[in-house]
Order: structure tokens, then sequence, then C-alpha cells
């Protein structure tokens, strides 16, 4: 698969989102969320934040919510533009907030680190937190392993974790709480050292950011630490292999556009390397045979 640059002169992109016919990602250091077409032409600034954005999500009504990182926050955009706190996660999350998925009913649910990865910490585990459509935040989930890349479709929610060398998978029940954690995908055992940089080193798979399943039922995986995007079948088995050069890292996908098989792929070097003046993330895009279930 050919990939092409369509976003360029990023600080460090994450979360993108196939959303309201547009590609939608937050530029984590720059504390912008930005939307484009397809072709990454037309390129508007959605909300601008005094923190890190990470996952965005529409509600029914259209209104945009995108996590506040730092502040442990989902901030949520009025339709006049005013962003307001929709949920407050501080007595919740443990270490930063990341991504999010929003279903069809409203309810989000948003992973966070578990520690503190940039100050050294040791690896501990997170919850998975569900925040209702009019803004009650409440644990769902424990004991996950840096719960990542988040797809939520009403039925099911599944987790990639970064970490735990998996994809979770939680039954959703008509009150919107979830079932007990199964594998979706295992790719090996979970590492038993508590150092990242060695547990990361230990993972077959690095789960990160992960697309909505495609119409065979299977998902896109973000694998930063091999330099590649993975599809991945429920079960396990690897379907495809898009690799990356050695110092480009994907960090999420979307699978969208307008027939649905256009992969969109968040890269950059290394998050550890970045910060507010380096600007070397880019948008790409690739063309696949299944498109969006």
């Amino acid at each position: 698969m050919d990939l092409n640059v369509i976003m360029a002169d990023r600080v460090f992109l994450e979360g993108p989102r196939w959303q309201a016919g547009r590609i939608w990602v937050s530029d984590f250091f720059a504390g912008e969320v930005v939307s484009a077409a397809e072709d990454g032409s037309d390129v508007r600034t959605e909300a601008e934040l005094d923190d890190w954005p990470s996952g965005t999500g529409l509600l029914p009504d259209g209104r945009l919510l995108v996590v506040s990182m730092q502040q442990h926050r989902i901030l949520r955009r009025e339709h006049d533009g005013r962003l307001v706190t929709h949920a407050d996660l501080s007595g919740l999350a443990r270490g930063p907030v990341n991504d999010m998925a929003v279903d069809p009913q409203g309810n989000a649910y948003v992973g966070c680190f578990g520690f503190d990865l940039r100050g050294g910490e040791d690896i501990a585990t997170a919850p998975l937190i569900r925040v209702t459509p009019d803004g009650r935040a409440e644990i769902a989930a424990d004991g996950l392993y840096f719960p990542n890349g988040i797809v939520a479709d009403g039925q099911r929610v599944v987790v990639g974790e970064t970490v735990g060398n998996r994809l979770s998978v939680f039954d959703v029940a008509a009150d919107g709480s979830l079932g007990e954690r199964r594998d979706w995908a295992r790719f090996g055992e979970v590492p038993t050292t508590v150092a990242y940089r060695e547990a990361v080193a230990q993972a077959a798979v690095t789960p990160d950011g992960i697309s909505q399943p495609d119409a065979e039922g299977a998902i896109w995986v973000a694998d930063p630490e091999h330099n590649r995007a993975i599809r991945v079948a429920d079960g396990g088995g690897v379907l495809a292999e898009l690799p990356l050069g050695e110092r480009e890292q994907a960090y999420a996908v979307a699978l969208g556009g307008a027939d649905g098989r256009t992969l969109f792929l968040v890269v950059a070097p290394g998050m550890g390397e970045f910060g507010p003046g380096d600007r070397a993330a880019t948008v790409r895009t690739a063309r696949v045979d299944v498109p969006l279930g």
C-alpha cells in the first residue's frame, strides 16, 4: 500500500477520527484539535486548549467532546463554540487521561495511562472510565495495562492495551455498563517488568490507537514500537501489515473516507523526542481493500 502525506508541519498528533465527513486529529503539544477534508485540504481549528488534547468524539446532537489530558477533564464544545467542562475525571483517572470513544448513544469511554510515563514512573494498571451523555463519570473497568486506543459501537467496547500485549473487549449492557474483560486479540503474555521501556521491548505488539472494525470485522492497530500498523482479526490473527520507516512511528489510525477505504495514520519520530518547537508529525493515508464496516 502506498502512503500519501495529507497533513504535515504538526507537533505531535493523536486520536484521528473520521467523523462528520472529515478527518479530525488532536495536536498534543500545540493544544489544538483540527479537522480537514479527506485529502488534507480545508484545515479548520476546531478547539484550542490550555492543555494537551487527546481523544475526541461527537455527541448525538453534534457537539464535540475532547479529552484534556493533564487537567483530567472532558471538555464539550457548545453549538456557539464555547468550551465547557463535560466531566471531571480527577477523582477517577490515574496518570494522564488519554484516548476516548463516544458511542452512538453518547456514552464516552476514556482511558488513562495509570502512571506518569514522562516522569519515569513504573507501570501501574489503569481504569477505563465511562462518562454518561449528561457528564456523570464512573469506573467501568479496571486493571488494564495502559488502556489506549478505544472503539465503541453501543454493543461492545474494544481497548488496545499498550503494555498489555493485547486488545481487550467488553460487552455493553443496556445501561452502558461493561461486562467482564476478555481477549479480543492476545499477541503474547503480559510483560512481567514494571519498567516501561523494558515492557514495550518484550511486547510483540504495542497497541496504541485503533480503528473502527471494517466490513469483515477486523481492526487496524497502530503499533508504534514496531514502526507499523497491522490489521487484526477478532481472535488475534494478523491479516495485513503496513510498515513504516525506521524512525516513523504510527501512534494511531482511523478508517474512513468517502467510500470507507481510506486508512488515516498519524506518524511521528517518537513522542519522547517531541516538544512544542518540533514540527515533524504528519497525517498519512493509504487505500485499503476492505472498507469501514
